[in-house]
């Protein structure tokens, strides 16, 4: 439009002023050259234009893609909130598992070395029992010249079965012992074959009389193993005896190979098989496939869980492959060489707990964790109504969460949902603590309970014989609520106070309200107490803390007259009952399912290490505080 002008501008100048002045070559010139920049112009106009238009869109792409990454930032730090806090309640759960992980093992020792003696005891009964049942059998003339045949055979059946218990406590006993860490190998190099055949030769009476092949295939030049030849002819005992039970037709077939440096020793049978969703229970002590009184074989569900310890304190492994309806071949090695001290699994090693066909089975972490550890912080429930222990927790106990909780139905949710450090309750003993500490007796995760009583202000209020006792700075809800809660109606309310702007400021307080109060002041104890006579006001708002009559001599004046003594008083005062130099003289601790020794000795020592005296022990410094 610019050159147009100028052309234009140029053209007319021409024709009328400059007439005559401009040679025509000059103008068309001119003209021309305006015409070209122009088009030039135009064009260059037209690119910059293009530019600034992707220019734009880039720009509003950009803070599209700028929203977005903010957003999606946003949601990144939620999750990572999410996942901290979710560690943070895996880490409490795991300090609670540690501890029920202990408590299990004493309950599991206490119970080994328990089984342990009841197995001992019981073999000297037995071996009364099982001696004077042969002797009686084999030498009835002993006792008479002729007993009687019944009797004879009565005694038999007594001997068998006392046979069978005595093998049944053996078994009981071997469990305990392994379990317990007392179970002793007695190594030497033994041949194979020999204990093969010992095993084969023990059970072949049992396969004749159900009809059932036995055949044993053990690969030639086999070297000795070092191993225990008592207990694995046991385990080979087991194994084939456990086939002969549960197979009906075909038979079994023993089978000895070597495999690198292991022995691999199999048994396969064609009984029914098992189902895969069973194969987790028959390595655990006591696990019957049929667990029902009547099952059609015997036996106590100790074989299997026994023969799998001895081939692991071996060094070596045992599992099982089945398919139901062809057969199941049990499966165990050998280690031809000393196995070492991190082959073999010990009473204390975590693995044993674990089935190889359980889908939680023991997987060993082949690198370290990348994941920075979480910051665990304590975690307190605190149950206490008054709200007194909640503030002196929150502003002394540094370092850790408090979690409050006004109802013991609340804080078995809240241990439910996330586990906690302890239950910490400030119950009165004249409030029928004993009801809500039954309520607690049982804590998830054996979670500790400590019990104090810190009196509030409702202890407070009711050892001044007031209605509430409300501790400055007090807000307006504060003090309406007090009103409210009454349980009368109010209307003409006395404030009692010496500091005017005080009463100024409580009594702008209701009438801010849509109440109607009607505010009588005194400033002193002495006019308070006149008012209290001429006018009977609904209710008194009193400060303890006045010159002359304070706020204890008003409430014991009211108290001795008999027309006034019924009007109810709220005490408003800069003194916080919580606040004494001594606030409980009572703390208790329990958790539920009692406590060890250990436990016992732990809380001896924390607690007397709190109340040591100033001078510590030698080569130890003395806290700044002490821990809770």
């Amino acid at each position: 439009m610019a050159e147009g002008l100028v052309i234009v501008a140029v053209w007319s100048l021409a024709h009328t002023l400059l007439r005559g002045t401009l040679a025509s070559s000059h103008v068309s010139g001119t003209i021309i050259g305006g015409a070209i920049a122009g088009l030039l112009g135009w064009s260059v106009t037209g690119s910059l234009l293009t530019i600034t238009e992707w220019a734009l869109a880039s720009y509003q792409q950009g803070q599209r893609a700028v929203r977005e990454m903010q957003q999606q930032r946003l949601e990144l730090k939620q999750v990572q909130e999410d996942l901290l806090q979710a560690n943070r309640e895996l880490a409490r759960l795991s300090d609670r598992l540690k501890v029920l992980y202990e408590v299990a093992e004493d309950a599991r020792r206490a119970k080994e070395e328990f089984v342990a003696n009841v197995s001992h005891e019981l073999r000297t009964p037995l071996n009364m029992i099982i001696g004077f049942s042969e002797m009686i059998t084999q030498m009835p003339e002993l006792y008479s010249d002729r007993l009687p045949p019944m009797l004879l055979a009565d005694i038999t059946a007594i001997q068998r079965n006392s046979k069978h218990l005595a093998r049944l406590v053996d078994d009981v006993l071997d469990l305990s012992q392994i379990e317990a860490g007392r179970m002793a190998l007695r190594r030497e190099w033994t041949a194979v074959g020999e204990l093969v055949e010992a095993a084969i030769t023990a059970v072949r009476s049992l396969f004749e009389s159900k009809g059932l092949y036995l055949e044993a295939e053990v690969a030639p030049d086999l070297p000795p193993v070092f191993c225990d030849p008592t207990r694995i002819r046991q385990v080979l005992l087991n194994l084939l005896s456990n086939a002969g039970r549960f197979t009906e037709q075909g038979g079994v077939r023993l089978k000895v190979a070597r495999e690198r440096d292991e022995l691999l020793i199999s048994v396969t049978d064609t009984g029914p098989g098992i189902a895969p969703e069973d194969r987790d229970k028959l390595f655990e002590p006591f696990q019957q496939l049929d667990g029902s009184l009547h099952r059609r074989h015997g036996g106590s569900g100790l074989g299997l869980s026994i023969s799998k310890r001895f081939v692991e304190m071996h060094g070596g492994r045992m599992w099982l492959e089945s398919e139901v309806g062809t057969g199941t071949t049990f499966c165990f090695t050998l280690p031809l060489t000393h196995p070492s001290a991190e082959q073999a699994l010990d009473a204390t090693d975590p693995r044993r707990w674990f089935s190889p066909y359980s889908e939680y089975e023991y997987r060993l972490r082949t690198r370290p964790s990348k994941a920075p550890p979480p910051v665990v912080t304590p975690r307190f429930l605190l149950l206490d109504e008054s709200g007194a222990l909640e503030r002196l927790l929150v502003r002394y106990l540094h370092g850790a969460e408090v979690v409050p909780v006004r109802s013991a139905e609340e804080a078995l949710q809240e241990l439910g949902r996330a586990p906690a450090q302890a239950l910490i309750a400030n119950v009165s003993p004249f409030d029928g603590s004993a009801r809500v500490l039954d309520r607690l007796s049982n804590l998830p995760y054996g979670t500790p309970l400590m019990t104090c009583w810190v009196p509030g202000e409702g202890e407070a209020a009711r050892q001044l014989g007031v209605a509430r006792y409300l501790v400055k700075p007090v807000t307006r809800d504060g003090l309406l609520s007090a009103l409210d809660g009454l349980g009368q109606e109010v209307r003409r309310v006395l404030l009692v106070d010496d500091d005017h702007e005080v009463l100024r400021l409580f009594a702008r307080m209701l009438a801010s309200s849509d109440r109607g109060y009607t505010v009588l002041r005194a400033t002193s104890g002495q006019r308070a107490l006149d008012l209290l006579r001429e006018e009977r006001p609904d209710v008194v708002v009193l400060d303890l803390i006045m010159p002359g009559m304070d706020g204890f001599q008003v409430l014991r004046e009211k108290a001795q007259d008999v027309a006034i003594r019924d009007i109810p008083v709220v005490i408003v005062s800069s003194k916080d009952p919580g606040g004494e130099p001594i606030i409980s003289d009572t703390l208790a601790v329990r958790r539920g399912g009692g406590l060890s020794v250990r436990d016992l000795v732990a809380c001896i020592q924390g607690i007397s290490q709190v109340f040591s005296p100033a001078t510590p022990p030698a080569g130890r410094a003395r806290p700044e505080r002490p821990a809770a």
